[in-house]
């Protein structure tokens, strides 16, 4: 940063909600985003949900000239919902999908099929290395029986990984969404321990906004109430952390976040609060390094819960992977039976013996539909138990290079 060895560098992050012809009011907020986007001139703007790429489109068109450099992540098969807008220019994107994303039957929780991900884009600050990430992590839909927990815990330690192997080139990374857990959770504990990553709300010296950084909170219009009840003042499940490489230091000056509806309105921007950020930039005179932010024997802690959750998880799905084989075996063998009727049907024809077409086609579609619904049920889990068993290996070989170090 030539002459100044400084640089304030103000963040927004926002999960939008904006998926089309379900959301409501929508367009007007959309509206009202980009409206704020332009008035405030943050330096980086990273949004989540953005599911309908004209609402990018138009986005972009109204905020060129205040951001002119964007990124949108298409992903998925309704997209990833993730973009970028950014004062820097921007050299380089990445897109990492997670291995694992919840179930394709699960049609009304619909995470399978936003293929949610994580998207680095590289960017060039005052001689400043800044690569924004910005991501979403699987829905918790129930926190009392979470059976997306294992999914969401192999994302957050892909998530983990990939800051970890895309950061060692960089000078400041920074990480913006909803990350669906709540701070005292073992994926945010990972996340934080792991990759050396910190908390922008714990860090911040000035903090304005929901009571404990909540950005889910029962006086919003758009939030379902009920599963809030045993969260009076709301959850915080977005996050922007962050953590200095090479020979800069990073320190978050203010923290902010939306109360309400937006200004002059009678709706907030979404049933999410928006983050925003002010992080002071630091050029150090030595090499700072990029050693894991958190104690030793705490992380092995939280890679031993982790690892336990998962394993959990496997178990769970090694039976799914059972019942659903079961499930196309028998239907194999029904459908073989429905065969050996038909030829002692066809062989009673000439009998003059009458066949019975509608029952038996009935019961053969049925034998088929089984069978091809169970055979792709049963391959999915076998996906499933290989990545579960794969990020397990790797935790495991984490914990014993932690174990192992003097």
């Amino acid at each position: 940063m030539e002459g100044d060895p400084t640089l304030r560098l103000r963040v927004f992050d926002l999960n939008c909600w904006a998926i089309r012809y379900l959301s409501k009011r929508r367009q007007e907020r959309v509206r009202l985003i980009g409206d704020t986007l332009h008035q405030e001139g943050f330096d980086l703007v990273l949004l989540q949900e953005v599911w309908s790429e004209r609402d990018y489109s138009d986005l972009k068109a109204k905020l060129g000239g205040c951001y002119p450099f964007s990124h949108y992540f298409r992903s998925g098969v309704i997209g990833s919902g993730l973009c970028v807008f950014s004062r820097f220019p921007i050299l380089d994107t990445l897109l990492y999908q997670y291995s694992l994303n919840g179930y394709p039957y699960m049609l009304q929780h619909g995470d399978w099929f936003c293929g949610k991900s994580v998207g680095l884009v590289l960017a060039r600050g005052s001689r400043t290395t800044l690569p924004p990430r910005s991501c979403q992590l699987h829905a918790e839909y129930c926190r009392e029986k979470d059976a997306y927990l294992p999914h969401r815990l192999v994302q957050a330690w892909e998530l983990a990984q990939f800051i970890r192997h895309t950061s060692k080139a960089a000078d400041v990374v920074l990480l913006g969404g909803d990350l669906n857990m709540h701070p005292e959770d073992v994926g945010i504990r990972l996340l934080r321990g792991w990759p050396g990553l910190r908390d922008a709300v714990a860090e911040a010296t000035r903090f304005e906004g929901c009571e404990d950084g909540c950005t889910l909170v029962p006086n919003n219009c758009f939030t379902v109430k009920t599963e809030l009840l045993p969260f009076p003042l709301g959850i915080r499940i977005d996050y922007i952390l962050y953590k200095a490489i090479s020979s800069f230091t990073v320190k978050c000056e203010e923290l902010k976040t939306t109360t309400g509806t937006a200004p002059g309105m009678d709706i907030p921007f979404s049933d999410h609060e928006a983050v925003m950020a002010t992080l002071h930039i630091r050029r150090q005179g030595q090499a700072a390094g990029a050693n894991v932010g958190t104690a030793e024997p705490t992380l092995a802690d939280v890679v031993t819960e982790a690892r336990t959750e998962v394993g959990v998880g496997l178990r769970a799905a090694q039976r799914q992977r059972y019942s659903t084989g079961r499930m196309a075996v028998l239907a194999l063998l029904l459908l073989l039976r429905q065969a050996a009727a038909a030829l002692g049907a066809l062989a009673g024809l000439a009998a003059g013996q009458p066949f019975p077409k509608l029952s038996f086609s009935l019961l053969a579609f049925l034998a088929i539909g089984i069978l091809l619904l169970a055979t792709g049920l049963h391959l999915f889990h076998t996906m499933e138990v290989k990545m579960l068993q794969g990020t397990e290996e790797q935790m495991r070989m984490a914990l014993r290079a932690l174990q192992e170090r003097p």
